[in-house]
C-alpha cells in the first residue's frame, strides 16, 4: 500500500533546498556570539539567513527575530498585551487573549479595535482567508506564508508570526516579525541574542533550513505552483460533495487557502474518520495537529455556528506540490466507500 499524505497544514515535507542548507550549516563549527573567525562566520550565516526570511516575506526593513517557532513568537508577541481575537484562532495565540470577537458563519472575524487586536490572516483548519485591517497589533501568518501572496510591509500590522516546517523548512525553528520601530520585552534572559529579544545560541541548522525553504516556498508561489494546487483541490472538493451531497464544505464561499478542505460528513465522526483512513493508507487530520495529538470537536467550527455534533464530525485535507488528480482521485474513492460503510452501519 502507497501511503498518501495529505496532512500539509500540520507539518510539510522537508525541501530539497532545506535539507541542503542545513547540512552545510553543519559544517559551521564557531558560535555566532564569539568575535573569532568562526563565530564571525556563523553570525554571517546567521544574517543572510535573516535577510532571506524578509524577503520572501516582503519585510524588508522589519526586524526578523528567530524563535524555536511559532507559538513562542506568539507568546513573544503577546505576553502582557492585553490583546483581544477570536475563537478561531490557533491556540497558540488564543492562550493569550481574551477570545470575544464574534465570527460569521463563513468564519470572517469583525475587528473593533485593531490596535488591541490578534487576528490570523488564514485558519489552519477551514483555510478561510481575512481581510487584515490596518494598524493591527498581532497577525499570524503561518499557514498564509509561501501559499498566498503577502507582504508583511503591505499588511500594516505591527508584527507577525511565522513558522518553517509549514513551508518546507525543519521542524522547531520560526520568526516574529517586528515593523521598523516595534519592540518587544524578551521572555528569555540571558546572552541578549536576536537584538535582545530572545536569549539563547541561535539554532544556526534550523535558521539556514528556514531560509532556504522561504526563498523556495516565494519561487514556488511566483511562478503560480498553487494555482496549480488549488485545482486539484478543488476537483476533489467537487467529487466528494457530488457523491455524498449531503456533506458540507465549510468555508467555500469565502476566500480560502488553495490546499485546503474542510469536510464535514454528518453521522461520522472525525476522529472515526481519521483512523479509518489512515488505515486505508491516507494521513489526514480533524482540526489542528498542534494539541498532542488530541481529537475533539472543533473549536473553530463552533465559533462558526455549527453545533457540537457537526463540529465533531469533520475532518481536514490539506494538500501541496506533487499532490497529483489521480492521487486525490484515490482518495475521493476511498472516502465515499468508506463513508458509504459507515452510513450503512447506523441506519
Amino acid at each position: 500500500m502507497t501511503r498518501l499524505y495529505l496532512d500539509w497544514n500540520a507539518t510539510t515535507p522537508l525541501r530539497p533546498e532545506a535539507k541542503a542548507a542545513m547540512l552545510a550549516a553543519m559544517e559551521v563549527v564557531g558560535n555566532p556570539s564569539s568575535v573569532h573567525a568562526e563565530g564571525r562566520a556563523a553570525k554571517a550565516l546567521i544574517e543572510k539567513a535573516r535577510a532571506q526570511v524578509a524577503a520572501a516575506l516582503g519585510a524588508d526593513g522589519a526586524d526578523i527575530v528567530f524563535t524555536s517557532g511559532a507559538t513562542e513568537a506568539a507568546a513573544l508577541a503577546c505576553a502582557g498585551r492585553g490583546l483581544v481575537c477570536a475563537a478561531v484562532e490557533h491556540e497558540a495565540v488564543a492562550a493569550w487573549c481574551a477570545g470575544d470577537l464574534p465570527v460569521d458563519a463563513a468564519g470572517r472575524v469583525a475587528v473593533a479595535e485593531p490596535a488591541r487586536t490578534a487576528l490570523q490572516l488564514a485558519n489552519s483548519e477551514t483555510g478561510v482567508l481575512q481581510d487584515l485591517p490596518t494598524g493591527l497589533a498581532v497577525s499570524d501568518l503561518t499557514q498564509a506564508f509561501g501559499k498566498v501572496p503577502l507582504a508583511f510591509n503591505w499588511l500594516g500590522c505591527a508584527m507577525g508570526l511565522v513558522s518553517a516546517h509549514k513551508l518546507g523548512g525543519p521542524k522547531g525553528i520560526g520568526a516574529l516579525v517586528l515593523r521598523r520601530g516595534v519592540d518587544v520585552v524578551s521572555q528569555l534572559k540571558g546572552g541578549g541574542q536576536e537584538m535582545g529579544r530572545r536569549a539563547g545560541t541561535e539554532n544556526l541548522i534550523g535558521i539556514a533550513g528556514f531560509a532556504a525553504a522561504a526563498e523556495a516556498a516565494a519561487r514556488d508561489l511566483a511562478n503560480g505552483l498553487w494555482d496549480d494546487v488549488a485545482e486539484i483541490r478543488n476537483l476533489l472538493e467537487s467529487e466528494l460533495s457530488t457523491e455524498a451531497n449531503e456533506t458540507i464544505s465549510v468555508g467555500n464561499g469565502s476566500a480560502r487557502l488553495p490546499n485546503t478542505l474542510c469536510l464535514i460528513a454528518p453521522g461520522w465522526k472525525g476522529e472515526t474518520q481519521v483512523m479509518a483512513l489512515d488505515l486505508a493508507g491516507f494521513a489526514v487530520s480533524a482540526g489542528s495537529a498542534c494539541s498532542s495529538g488530541k481529537v475533539r470537536a472543533s473549536r473553530v467550527l463552533r465559533a462558526m455556528g455549527y453545533d457540537e455534533g457537526l463540529a465533531g464530525q469533520a475532518i481536514r485535507v490539506s494538500i501541496g506540490p506533487g499532490v497529483t488528480k489521480d492521487d486525490v482521485g484515490r482518495f475521493a474513492k476511498a472516502w465515499i466507500a468508506a463513508y458509504g460503510r459507515a452510513r450503512a452501519r447506523a441506519a
